[in-house]
């Protein structure tokens, strides 16, 4: 049985990392070397780049049908802390962003009960006549797969609905984790790995670009982590429309998981790395600023990131509900580029889909 220095030897050589090479890597690597693995593969696909972008987060509701363990985001019906905008409400946020130059408007939320995707398609259509140079990216798949069933529906005849109404892109959100007895485990309820992937599947294939995220940090093993990022890499193998890969830390705080606790800043970093080590195939990976906190996400750039998503301007409310550092996450162009030049890299702004402006 290999050793991590060989493993690490044959990373630095450029071969692909098995399931068992990666658990080796994991486990028994110090994370300084880690570190300048992950480096030397981000710089091979990126070079000295740190993207970000000027976009804002639309969450229309926190009602939802699904009740997940791991959720702070969620409100029953009737909560003095449930909302559920109305088209007007959604209108007058987006008219506020007109000559702001913001190029992405992102729209996730909980899976409403009473909307189907003709509602959405109207939503889009609203934004997009409002923000026509901004891009849409918009919906989990847990979001997409109801919405459009709801409706009775094919996956694939719904989405060309919303493309049609002016979708430009997919989040990664609802992945959580892709281990069947886990997420029977933390998410009993909610759409299955089989319709995550059945969606990002029938997204790519209609020529939309997708994300995928990992939620790690609960009670999932390194074992499932690894296995989670193998299937991704698999379809990736197929159908090339994976833009980036978004590992989300886990966050206890109001929710039915709370005794858990957090991971360490070090298994952050270590998830990092061996995301960009294993996601050979994936072009981008992005530390998502909102859910890391500022600091964290400018020591993941030393961990093999090159995104750290955009602005967000106060516009979502998901990661600070669950405790995150920033209760109003917002971040200017001049932060993200001094926190890129600390960390020796270059802040290229982008667009939803990596072209750079």
């Amino acid at each position: 049985m290999l050793n991590w220095k060989d493993i690490a030897t044959r990373v630095e050589a450029g071969e692909r990392l098995s399931a068992d090479d990666a658990l080796t890597l994991w486990r028994d690597a110090p994370l300084w070397h880690l570190g300048m693995l992950a480096t030397a593969r981000k710089r091979a696909v990126s070079g000295d780049k740190v993207y970000y972008n000027r976009n804002f987060h639309i969450e229309p509701t926190n009602l939802c049908v699904f009740n997940c363990k791991f959720c702070s985001y969620r409100r029953p019906k009737g909560s003095p802390e449930a909302w559920d905008m109305t088209a007007e409400q959604i209108d007058e946020k987006v008219r506020g962003y007109v000559g702001r130059g913001v190029t992405e408007v992102h729209i996730v939320g909980g899976v409403h009960p009473e909307h189907d995707i003709y509602y959405y398609c109207d939503m889009i259509r609203r934004v997009k006549a409002i923000l026509p140079e901004a891009a849409v990216k918009a919906f989990t798949a847990i979001e997409l797969s109801y919405m459009i069933r709801k409706a009775g529906l094919a996956v694939d005849e719904g989405l060309r609905l919303l493309i049609e109404a002016g979708m430009n892109a997919v989040p990664g959100g609802g992945a959580e984790i892709f281990d069947e007895e886990i997420r029977a485990r933390i998410c009993p309820d909610k759409g299955s790995t089989a319709e995550w992937f059945e969606v990002h599947r029938a997204a790519h294939e209609a020529g939309i670009k997708s994300n995928a995220t990992m939620l790690y940090g609960h009670v999932e093993s390194v074992e499932h982590r690894i296995d989670h990022m193998l299937r991704l890499r698999g379809l990736q193998d197929e159908t090339g429309g994976f833009n980036a890969f978004i590992p989300l830390k886990y966050r206890n705080f109001g929710n039915s998981m709370s005794e858990i606790g957090e991971v360490a800043v070090t298994d952050d970093l270590r998830t990092l790395a061996m995301s960009r080590l294993l996601l050979d195939n994936v072009p981008h990976i992005k530390a998502y600023w909102v859910m890391y906190g500022k600091q964290t996400t400018e020591m993941a750039l030393a961990f093999g990131a090159d995104d750290i998503d955009g602005t967000i301007d106060d516009s979502t409310k998901i990661y600070s509900m669950a405790g995150a550092d920033d209760a109003r996450p917002r971040m200017s162009v001049d932060e993200m580029r001094e926190m890129a030049a600390r960390a020796g890299f270059r802040a290229v702004e982008r667009d939803t889909l990596y072209n750079e402006l």
